[in-house]
């Protein structure tokens, strides 16, 4: 590996935890310095992100049923995000891996499942 990729993947990882550790210890619902949802502020309507600060506490604490509460997509979201970081990071080791993930069909699929998530979110309450 070279120096700069080592320097970069270093810097992100401090960033990352950096980042965890500020939710774990800060409640985004009862602390005024995290951003507040853009979208719900102009409409009233949640967008599909809405919850996902409070829902990335409470899994922090280890309240699985309150992160669901909050934003359940937010539970399919990182174990996906883990997913095509694994398939980025070994993109020359798993070359059929990483075009498959990288597949308009595959990109098409988590658009389609985001839009669904923010309009039966909406519809319904969650």
């Amino acid at each position: 590996m070279n120096w700069r990729r080592a320097i970069v993947i270093t810097f992100i990882m401090v960033i990352a935890a950096m980042a965890v550790a500020i939710y774990f210890r800060w409640n985004p619902a009862s602390h005024d310095f995290f951003p507040r949802c853009v979208f719900l502020n102009l409409t009233g309507l949640k967008c599909p992100g809405c919850g996902s600060q409070r829902a990335f506490h409470a899994l922090l604490h280890g309240d699985v049923v309150a992160a669901l509460r909050l934003n359940a997509y937010l539970l399919v979201g990182l174990p996906l995000l883990g997913i095509y970081a694994v398939a980025e990071w070994q993109r020359t080791r798993w070359p059929r891996f990483y075009v498959a993930l990288s597949s308009p069909r595959v990109l098409c699929a988590i658009v389609l499942t985001v839009l669904l998530w923010w309009v039966l979110r909406n519809l319904l309450g969650c």
